[in-house]
């Protein structure tokens, strides 16, 4: 089983380093394949070439017993199979018994969103006087300016950033890359901030870093920070709504459509590779058109 952990660690290793998976999607991958690796343990297989189509039928008999979630176990079959992917790449195994396995099928949530009402309030929390307050209104207006994931956020450089045209390098998933624009209000918060605020903090640190969005330290801002600094507006603002980073992503897209913005520019906005990942938020906008009309037109209701 030592040997097969060394494989764990070789495929977290060109996860990271290849795919530019982030650390949070790595865990996941890393958990589960762990309890793959449990499961082999159970069954004494003790090599990777052992591993066939009975012993992938047994751990998924395995996992429904333990009464996981249909999207829990398609997550988990997901996982492993890219993993007996790259094993096979790199001539570990000679086949991949996951690839076979049908993923079972998952309802597609709606992604839930702010109402215009909802995200203005929390543009109005931030004291913008003080060098924390710049950087939160500058991370909030940019996350929803530009509805790019919190990863992408998080590896913005200042030299990312061309305020003559107002657009935004970014490095997406699979190091996939774009230019993302930004309006008038993140032009003003990011200029403020980066100019005055940002300035502030980096005197605390001894780094020359060039991370748009630092700690209270002075030293780059993790995505775990930028979690916390979105909380803590939300209990400003006296919301009692769960706001996280992708929900502003949902936000921005969503009101993108809503305004009648093309799909494919919104997909091309967001960095999807498939038009289908995009196409989610146009229930959304159904869900909203409907909604307005129900409540304004005078013979929608009795």
């Amino acid at each position: 089983m030592r040997q097969i952990a060394e494989y764990s660690k070789l495929f977290m290793e060109y996860l990271q380093i290849e795919k530019n998976v982030s650390p949070y999607t790595t865990k996941f991958y890393q958990q589960d394949i762990e309890i793959f690796f449990a499961f082999l343990k159970q069954e004494l297989v003790e090599d990777l070439t052992d591993v066939d189509s009975r012993t992938v039928r047994l751990f998924l008999t395995h996992l429904y017993d333990k009464q996981l979630s249909r999207k829990s176990v398609s997550r988990k079959i997901s996982s492993l199979r890219s993993f007996f992917k790259f094993m096979e790449r790199q001539e570990i195994v000679s086949s991949n018994p996951f690839i076979q396995i049908m993923l079972p099928k998952t309802d597609k949530p709606v992604p839930t969103f702010l109402y215009k009402e909802e995200i203005e309030k929390l543009f109005e929390v931030s004291d913008t006087t003080d060098p924390l307050g710049q950087r939160d209104q500058a991370l909030i207006e940019t996350l929803y300016g530009t509805g790019i994931r919190i990863s992408e956020c998080q590896g913005l450089r200042l030299g990312d950033i061309d305020f003559s045209i107002g657009t935004m390098f970014i490095r997406g998933k699979g190091n996939k890359e774009r230019y993302v624009p930004f309006g008038r209000f993140a032009e003003i918060a990011l200029e403020t901030y980066i100019n005055e605020g940002r300035a502030k903090l980096l005197e605390k640190s001894n780094s020359d870093t060039d991370a748009v969005f630092l700690n209270s330290r002075g030293t780059p801002l993790t995505a775990r920070g930028m979690r916390l600094i979105l909380n803590k507006m939300v209990e400003k603002a006296a919301l009692t709504i769960h706001v996280h980073p992708h929900k502003l992503r949902h936000t921005f897209a969503t009101h993108m459509l809503n305004e009648g913005a093309d799909l494919r520019i919104v997909q091309e906005l967001l960095g999807h590779e498939n038009l289908s990942s995009t196409q989610i938020y146009t229930h959304v906008t159904k869900d909203f058109l409907r909604d307005v009309y129900m409540k304004s037109h005078p013979r929608a209701k009795d």
